[in-house]
């Protein structure tokens, strides 16, 4: 089988970088020691060996499609969702008690980075599922959850988040879906949504769709916004009858071919029953538990494709004879192996790099979300908003540099990266939707920047700048490392004075000002960001070096503490470019330029 991720490296971040198997010490966790921690994850391999990743390439091929009013999938997909169903991925994160497996949320995204390594295509079904459901069992009533979630649970059923509309894309106050109640408690729907991933297939019984929708009446805004259980199917009397949600077609896409993405119409041609969740015009409020989780495995997708792209451009590298060293001229002697070539390793550095320094972003944000899920008092409080302002760079990220990552790997095969006789091409069409999903990143810069950053007083970003400096005192201490700490230090020193100096334009200037570059503070915080995460490891890599390790472990530490070194001398000063032009924000460039000027 080839290889599309690393499970040492896992194991590495899980239990040397995050000592993750603290976390049971809280009841809910008791089980999940190292061992039981390390058996889920050799699990999760068997199973994205068997049922995902020989589907991968096939799924591309034998794309899915709409006809007569069905939408056809490949076939291995009914397998594969039921293989992550029955292997307790689904309902991981639930009670014991209703079959789920009380799972830390930071082993779950460890397994699942695996499963989107192997084929996303296919496993951001069965997890789109798990996060509509969990949608349902934290604010929807014990009869909504009763009903749904358990054919949720075992793969018969599909979950889905319902937002976008023709009218409104991301713009979520102009949605205009209704809702109107009857005396029998339910609402009819009417409307429609577009770019509803896994929105109707085949491979299960019935689509759940957790659907906004404005109540007739309703304020307006995102304050007059409520959330609707809306299945394809509605169970009567024991049975399953249409509900009046139509699929008009689906949409045609760069990638993904195999992950359907569909155009919803309810209530057109029949009565469309929806259930409320929780109390009326919520709906929003509810709906960002499902966006937040999204937006971390949009970049654990994003990571995945990155992933496999890595290891097959590593593969080709230690295969592929071309050329010589600069130095030789002997075109008689054999030609080398392009990974020889400084520039290929240079190449395929950048790709480690983005790729281990995204996974243990993401790992750790996951590890935050379980402390702030079960520790109590300022342990919960400062983990839930360390994640708050982490989040949008834990998608966005790896779904941007994810993206070069890939390109790069594709480089690295020259021009047989773009053949489809290799999986390159396949997987930068894949890559490419990831920094659209769950808000693009120029959402997610206004987000960081305008909400994020002066959220609880500043206080995450705090929290965070005291995390850092921790490291930094700890890498400090290690003399290979010791540069890397100063260059960490000035590094967050300058990003502080930039964002003073936004802070102070904010109250001086029109919002417009404030963030017209907001995508470029996102990227600047999230280089720094990654360089943090890169220190972390190279400083547990320093210390397990100075032991007696076999062979296979020396080259992996080695090779973190190479790709830290990499990162910081390739990509942190990068940011001085970003300061430079974050500190010129005032010349209103792009405010101020004329639409009719753009030509």
């Amino acid at each position: 089988m080839e290889t599309y991720a690393s499970l040492r490296n896992l194991k590495f971040l899980l239990h040397e970088v995050l000592e993750a198997e603290q976390l049971s010490k809280f009841e809910r966790f008791t089980d999940y020691d190292t061992e039981a921690m390390d058996m889920a994850l050799e699990a999760a391999k068997q199973i994205a060996d068997t049922y995902l990743f020989p589907y991968y390439r096939e799924m591309d091929r034998d794309k899915a499609y709409y006809k007569e009013g069905k939408v056809y999938t490949h076939p291995a997909l009914k397998a594969g969702i039921q293989a992550l169903a029955e292997g307790g991925w689904i309902a991981a994160i639930d009670d014991f008690e209703v079959g789920g497996q009380q799972m830390p949320g930071v082993l779950l995204h460890a397994g699942l980075f695996q499963f989107y390594a192997a084929n996303a295509n296919l496993a951001a079904y069965a997890f789109l599922t798990q996060a509509a459901a969990n949608l349902i069992r934290t604010f929807g009533s014990e009869e909504l959850y009763s009903t749904f979630v358990p054919n949720m649970y075992n793969g018969k059923w599909q979950g889905t988040m319902a937002l976008t509309e023709p009218q409104a894309g991301s713009s979520l106050s102009d949605i205009t879906t209704s809702a109107e109640p009857t005396e029998d408690g339910h609402y009819l729907i009417r409307g429609q949504k577009i770019y509803i991933s896994g929105g109707d297939h085949a491979a299960v019984d019935n689509v759940v769709h957790l659907l906004l929708a404005r109540i007739k009446g309703a304020p307006a805004g995102t304050k007059g916004i409520s959330l609707f259980v809306v299945p394809k199917y509605r169970p009567e009397h024991e049975q399953l009858v249409s509900n009046g949600v139509t699929t008009a077609g689906i949409f045609g896409k760069m990638g993904q071919k195999g992950y359907v993405a569909a155009h919803l119409m309810l209530g057109e041609q029949e009565s469309c029953y929806g259930y409320l969740v929780g109390k009326p015009h919520q709906g929003l409020r509810f709906m960002f538990q499902m966006m937040n989780e999204a937006r971390i495995g949009t970049g654990l997708v994003a990571t995945g494709t990155a992933s496999a792209a890595y290891y097959a451009a590593l593969k080709y590298a230690h295969e592929r004879p071309q050329g010589r060293h600069p130095s030789n001229k002997d075109v008689s002697q054999e030609q080398v192996l392009i990974i020889e070539h400084a520039d290929v390793r240079r190449m395929l550095l950048f790709q480690k790099s983005v790729v281990e320094g995204s996974l243990a972003l993401l790992l750790y944000c996951s590890y935050l979300s379980d402390l702030a899920a079960e520790a109590e008092g300022e342990a919960a409080e400062n983990s839930h908003l360390l994640l708050e302002l982490l989040t949008p760079i834990a998608k966005s990220y790896p779904s941007e540099m994810g993206t070069q990552a890939v390109s790069i790997g594709m480089q690295c095969l020259g021009g047989a990266g773009y053949t489809d006789d290799f999986p390159l091409e396949q997987l930068y069409r894949d890559i490419r939707v990831n920094a659209i999903y769950e808000g693009t990143t120029g959402i997610h810069g206004m987000d960081l920047l305008g909400r994020k950053i002066t959220m609880a007083n500043g206080k995450a970003v705090k929290l965070l700048m005291q995390e850092i400096q921790q490291t930094i005192k700890n890498a400090g201490a290690i003399e290979p490392l010791a540069s890397m700490a100063r260059d960490l230090g000035m590094a967050t020193k300058q990003l502080h004075e930039v964002t003073l100096d936004l802070l102070a334009l904010a109250s001086q200037d029109v919002p417009e000002v404030f963030l017209a570059d907001a995508t470029l503070y996102l990227e600047y915080f999230g280089t720094i960001t990654i360089a943090w995460q890169w220190l972390r490891q190279a400083g547990v890599a320093m210390e397990k070096l100075n032991a007696g390790l076999s062979e296979e472990e020396n080259e992996f530490y080695q090779g973190k503490v190479y790709a830290c070194r990499y990162f910081f001398a390739y990509e942190l000063p990068k940011t001085n470019g970003l300061a430079y032009r974050l500190g010129h924000t005032k010349d209103r460039l792009t405010v101020d330029i004329p639409p009719a000027f753009i030509n």
